[in-house]
């Protein structure tokens, strides 16, 4: 007879990814995670107390996934144009994960403010400040109109099934970033 499989924590997270993925986050449970991995529940509540700190670690890796998603960019590419899209394209590839990450109420941070400082957007606002020479602060004035003007094409996209239109919806993203670039940079010029 085959030895047991061992059901580790990560399996257990994979699967409750897996079920977010495919059927939303309302959807991951210790019944559908055994079904997933083809086990009973008790590996799932071992690992897990609670199905909520299971969600909350699927949260976590879903979140892993889309920072590096939306740092995969085209060497050809404006890096700041690059993450706009690939933020708005995770919602069309990955409707459930997007709103998992943006409409469950899992996320650390409580305000704008709070997820502009988060260690994960390190990496996003350097680039973007090499890119743009502004002061951090102005870059992440930038990055927040940028955000927000992203966040609603995203949102619009992966709750009502707009047509994903990547020419359109690139060209109205340089504008918004045109505009905020050419905003804080007058604002940082007028405070020199």
């Amino acid at each position: 007879m085959p030895p047991k499989t061992r059901i580790t924590k990560d399996m257990v997270i994979t699967a409750a990814v897996e079920i977010a993925r495919k059927s939303g986050y309302e959807n991951i449970n210790a019944r559908t995670v055994s079904g997933q991995l083809h086990c009973s529940t008790q590996p799932v509540m071992y690992h897990f107390s609670t199905i909520d700190a299971l969600k909350r670690a699927a949260y976590a890796q879903v979140d892993h996934l889309h920072s590096e998603y939306m740092m995969t960019i085209p060497r050809e590419q404006d890096p700041i144009l690059g993450i706009g899209l690939n933020f708005i394209r995770f919602a069309v590839e990955e409707p459930q994960l997007f709103r998992f990450l943006f409409q469950s109420g899992y996320a650390k941070e409580s305000s704008l403010l709070e997820m502009i400082d988060s260690e994960e957007l390190i990496p996003i606002l350097a680039a973007m400040q090499e890119g743009t020479g502004l002061s951090m602060e102005k870059t992440k004035q930038v990055f927040l109109t940028v955000a927000l003007f992203a966040h609603g094409y995203a949102s619009i996209i992966a709750n009502n099934g707009l047509e994903y239109d990547e020419k359109l919806i690139a060209a109205h993203l340089e504008q918004a970033w045109n505009g905020a670039l050419l905003a804080a940079a007058q604002e940082e010029k007028e405070h020199e």
